[in-house]
């Protein structure tokens, strides 16, 4: 799957399949997707063991072709009207105290989905007990209004990922931009009405440690809170390559870099955007 070696600490990471078969059960009823399934996530089994996992909305076909990632491009199908509901069932189903919302990118929309997320995020806020709502967005191509109309629906915590270093954007993300990134952050930060604003990186990608500390600072100056690191892996043979493996005590150290500038930062190899996201959101809003 690589050309490095996998280490010791990746090796280990094992899958639970029956916790696996039960969420996935859940999810085919609804004809939904989970962003853990589609993108394999390494942590689907423990996240699904936990009975948490983050809904993936308006198909399972993204617009996009960023080089990290195994969700299927091309031309996606119309949006489903039924999904803000259905999802809202499948929270009830699980048990959900924290619920995670994202999506593959629909450029082919002239709000990017922004109003979809808002339907979803209406019909979870419906449920009593209320779970809480992060959402995890495109960039939407810096639309602003396409942002604001999220935040209009008023998710407990905004999250979009920077992914990367804004030197490799060409080659892992090349159809997104840094600025528009750090835009939406910003956009959050200051229109939010105290909502968690968050973003998530990769490494292994090719970045250097004073790439990632100039990324740490730039999200800090945008208004971000959290920030979760974690190792990029390889879904299939087509995707980039690794090009090396981060030890955990280099995470360790990226980690205390970030909480030096005042960010909440959770660093790991397996961790991910949306991995113990309900203890991040706490631990921020106390």
């Amino acid at each position: 799957m690589s050309s490095v070696s996998l280490p010791v600490w990746i090796r280990e990471r094992k899958l639970n399949l029956g916790a696996l078969h039960e969420v996935r059960g859940v999810m085919s009823r609804g004809g939904l997707h989970t962003v853990c399934d589609e993108a394999r996530c390494p942590n689907r089994s423990e996240c699904f063991a936990r009975g948490t996992a983050t809904f993936l909305i308006m198909g399972d076909v993204c617009t996009r072709s960023c080089r990290y990632c195994s969700i299927a491009h091309g031309r996606p199908q119309p949006l489903d009207p039924n999904e803000p509901a259905e999802l809202a069932r499948a929270v009830v189903a699980m048990g959900l105290k924290h619920v995670v919302v994202t999506s593959v990118d629909r450029d082919d929309l002239p709000d990017g989905g922004a109003a979809h997320f808002a339907a979803v995020i209406a019909e979870l806020k419906k449920l009593d007990p209320r779970p809480t709502v992060e959402v995890l967005t495109p960039d939407f191509r810096a639309d602003m209004a396409a942002v604001d109309a999220v935040l209009a629906a008023g998710p407990d915590v905004y999250n979009h990922n920077v992914e990367t270093v804004e030197r490799l954007y060409p080659a892992v993300r090349r159809q997104g931009r840094y600025r528009w990134a750090l835009e939406v952050i910003g956009r959050v930060a200051s229109r939010g009405g105290g909502m968690v604003t968050k973003s998530g990186l990769m490494v292994g990608l090719g970045e250097a440690r004073e790439e990632l500390e100039r990324t740490l600072v730039d999200l800090k100056a945008a208004g971000c809170q959290v920030v979760t690191i974690g190792q990029y892996l390889r879904p299939t043979a087509r995707e980039l390559p690794v090009a090396r493996y981060w030890t955990p005590a280099e995470f360790a150290g990226l980690e205390a870099y970030g909480r030096s500038l005042g960010l909440e930062v959770i660093a790991g190899p397996f961790v991910r955007s949306s991995y113990h996201a309900e203890e991040a959101f706490l631990k921020v809003r106390g």
